[in-house]
């Protein structure tokens, strides 16, 4: 190298150190864009198989009604499965939470087709259980598989965890922001991890971003009517959030409960789905209607257009427990919807309120008491349903948060700041303590 050579390298080198010296973030940035692109686009690619694939087994089944029987068949063959292969992975959401607060060894690739077969079987054949538990593992399991060839570290591999679920809750319910904050906040009840706010964030807008490109479309909440903020509509809708954070509370309990009774009792594993189905199966052909199983979005739809009966979402909320509890895959997010959406439109019977409105903030409201996840639930309020109902939906989902307790769906969950003095002492404790 000559002369004039070795002093053109040195100077490129001066100038590099300059620039990043002067733009410290860069580096991050560029590292975190480039891993957050080849997560969302397989995540997005990942959820839009999977939402067209649902899509078509929940209209299958409606059309083939008869399929409902076979539901302790299949789930004994969904138990057997996971019994034989899926020990390891069978934590499901609780295994990602668990991750990001100490993170072990990878989080095997088989969780995702595992979650998946278990999550298509279980509405094929008609369980009452969501989406949004499939979407989660499936993301974690395939962003997991790159900890090794981008040589991640400990804290970077939490960064990494914490985007896949970003971009698996965005691009499940094509709620980006929601997602990304999400990701942020549910691990560690009270506090958020910054560090991941740009990875989170990027994950989550371009895997739903991919999953639109694939022409997956979403569900829209149209909602018509929403009163001037005055004093009596806040106090309706403190008292609505009030109702919100009990129904949340209860099933959180309940479906911790029912599972305990379930693993109590039946010894076998595959055995306990198939008790499940048979109280499914039982229930849908005793009452004449497929109304509380699957994902339930028409009832969800429903809620928004007219007042729903007070039974509806109790109904959801028990078919809900036996399945999940008894062992089948899918999620409780979307029950949740279907819950809060219910339970705010019959609200309106007793609150004077649009049942519409109350129906849009009991679909947030119940999820961020059982997730513990305001923020997250407040912006998916916005990004469905509208700014316009923005501080109503803000409302229900604090105190729907406070009057949750600490309970939660999720057993991995840690307090990292107390909801009130009376836990206090008790921060940095796991929920299952408090079950």
């Amino acid at each position: 190298m000559s002369k004039n050579q070795r002093t053109l390298a040195k100077k490129a080198v001066f100038h590099t150190h300059f620039f990043f010296r002067k733009f410290p973030a860069l580096p991050y940035v560029l590292k975190w864009l480039f891993i957050s692109i080849i997560i969302g686009g397989l995540v997005g690619t990942a959820s839009a198989g999977f939402l067209q694939s649902l899509e078509w087994a929940t209209h299958f089944r409606e059309n083939h009604i008869w399929l409902i029987a076979l539901l302790p068949i299949a789930g004994f063959l969904i138990g057997l499965l996971y019994y034989k292969l899926g020990k390891e992975v069978e934590a499901g959401n609780n295994l990602l939470i668990d991750t990001i607060q100490d993170p072990k060894g990878i989080i095997p690739f088989k969780m995702a087709p595992l979650v998946y077969l278990g999550t298509m079987a279980t509405h094929f054949f008609g369980g009452s259980a969501g989406r949004e538990g499939t979407a989660l593992q499936m993301a974690g399991a395939i962003a997991d598989q790159f900890t090794k060839p981008f040589k991640l570290d400990r804290n970077d591999r939490k960064i990494l965890i914490i985007a896949a679920i970003a971009a698996g809750f965005g691009s499940v319910f094509g709620t980006p922001l929601a997602g990304a904050v999400f990701g942020l906040e549910v691990f560690l009840i009270g506090r958020i991890r910054y560090n991941a706010i740009f990875p989170a964030f990027a994950a989550a807008i371009l895997a739903d971003w991919v999953t639109s490109l694939w022409n997956v479309k979403h569900t829209h909440y149209p909602i018509d009517f929403i009163p001037k903020l005055e004093f009596l509509p806040i106090l309706y809708s403190v008292l609505a959030g009030i109702a919100f954070g009990i129904c949340a509370a209860c099933f959180s309990k309940i479906i911790h409960w029912a599972g305990s009774v379930f693993k109590s009792n039946i010894k076998y594993p595959p055995l306990r789905p198939v008790v499940g189905g048979i109280i499914i199966a039982l229930a849908v052909f005793a009452m004449g209607t497929t109304r509380y199983i699957g994902l339930g979005i028409p009832v969800i739809v429903e809620s928004f257009e007219k007042q729903l009966p007070l039974y509806d979402f109790a109904l959801k909320m028990i078919f809900t427990i036996v399945t999940l509890s008894a062992g089948f895959k899918g999620g409780e997010v979307t029950p949740l919807f279907f819950i809060g959406a219910a339970l705010g439109s019959a609200l309106s019977l007793f609150i004077p309120l649009p049942f519409g409105l109350l129906a849009g903030m009991g679909f947030v409201a119940v999820f961020a008491g059982a997730t513990n996840t305001p923020l997250a639930c407040m912006l998916m309020g916005i990004e469905l349903f509208g700014a316009e109902c923005g501080v109503y939906v803000a409302i229900a989902c604090v105190v729907s948060y406070l009057f949750s307790g600490h309970n939660s769906i999720y057993t991995k969950q840690k307090i990292g700041e107390a909801k009130n003095r009376r836990y206090e002492s008790q921060q940095d404790h796991s929920i299952s303590d408090f079950l």
